[in-house]
């Protein structure tokens, strides 16, 4: 009796280890990648598959990438659950979308009032942000990597001027995050869509507003078909990062070098990604006005204001949820006031100083 329950005992661990393995294909090893962005999506889309394709190449196909974008293989927002099961092998998504799960997550994409790119960038490779991303993911079986960003995101598109925090309550709104609690604090209704359905439930009226990344990204989205005011500066992404989610168990089960090769991928593509949302997003934003008639609006001060006091709630009340959320936020945090202190003495002093020089 003892011998047969420790037979099959042996042959369950035996099943989860063949699982949690990578598996070997005539000397490849297999690698599913779900997305949640749709096939060929300017801006998001695209990245991810170049991402896909470039880990194949790097390992001379010794890697078996199959790349799924959304509704291919599971929806968007099942591509987690998806990876940390071991039915695939790494998703590419905002991190944002898991808060549902751990309210850590959000940081490691963006927080309102959070940080920029080159902030979040130096914080996750220098500043510890790696260390607590993991500590987090080895809850969930997962294993990230930072893989792109899109910078400083426009506050989004409406279908009325937005002159006072007022204006925004019953509006029903797509933002995801914590920048969705923002809203919700202030009386707005939001709602978390995939990319992919954004655009149906906007001309519908199934929602009065959305935001989306910036003037690159959303040109594609053709917002302008039913909304006009576009707001900036939007305070809820202020240097969202894109992850590359593993699952843990095939991710130790690789070697050093593919481990290395995943990991130059993902920074090769987190700086591409940002280099070529900027290089765009100047080009589509005239696109939209001149072309399309859009309407620039700056979200003014009161409005800003209102933005602020609500984000510190909703911050407050992700970093009490338990010990790690307050372990994440106090970092982000702290790193915010150190990082920002020096990125006010650097960048933002002298963008302010050279266009008032060059446009006098």
């Amino acid at each position: 009796m003892e011998r047969r329950k420790f037979l099959k005992g042996a042959a369950i661990a035996g099943a989860a280890s063949t699982l949690a393995a990578p598996a070997l294909a005539q000397g490849k090893k297999e690698m599913v990648i779900v997305s949640t962005w749709p096939r060929d999506f300017p801006g998001l889309g695209l990245p991810a598959q170049r991402l896909a394709a470039r880990i194949g190449e790097l390992t001379d196909g010794r890697l078996d990438v199959q790349y799924f974008a959304a509704g291919e293989r599971v929806g968007a927002f099942d591509s987690f659950d998806e990876v940390a099961s071991g039915n695939a092998q790494a998703y590419i998504a905002a991190d944002y979308y898991w808060k549902g799960k751990h309210p850590g997550w959000a940081p490691f994409t963006a927080i309102p009032f959070g940080m920029t790119y080159t902030e979040i960038d130096a914080w996750i490779k220098y500043g510890g942000g790696q260390e607590l991303w993991d500590e987090l993911a080895d809850q969930f079986g997962l294993k990230n990597l930072a893989c792109g960003n899109t910078g400083v995101q426009m506050g989004g598109w409406f279908n009325k001027e937005i002159e006072s925090a007022d204006d925004l309550k019953g509006l029903k709104m797509r933002i995801p995050g914590l920048g969705g609690d923002v809203m919700a604090k202030l009386g707005a209704s939001p709602v978390s869509l995939p990319g992919g359905q954004i655009y149906e439930n906007l001309v519908s009226g199934a929602i009065d507003a959305t935001e989306w990344v910036g003037p690159y990204n959303d040109y594609f989205m053709k917002f302008y078909e039913a909304a006009k005011y576009y707001y900036w500066p939007g305070m809820h992404e202020p240097g969202a990062q894109i992850a590359f989610g593993m699952n843990k168990g095939w991710w130790e089960g690789l070697t050093k070098n593919e481990q290395a090769i995943i990991q130059a991928a993902c920074n090769e593509e987190n700086a591409r990604t940002m280099a070529e949302t900027n290089a765009f997003n100047g080009e589509y934003l005239n696109r939209l006005i001149n072309d399309h008639g859009v309407q620039l609006r700056e979200f003014n001060d009161d409005v800003y204001d209102a933005f602020g006091e609500a984000a510190a709630e909703v911050i407050e009340e992700a970093r009490e949820f338990d010990a790690l959320s307050t372990k994440i936020y106090d970092a982000v945090l702290e790193k915010r006031a150190e990082l920002g202190a020096w990125t006010e003495l650097s960048d933002t002093a002298y963008v302010q100083k050279r266009n008032a020089v060059i446009n006098q």
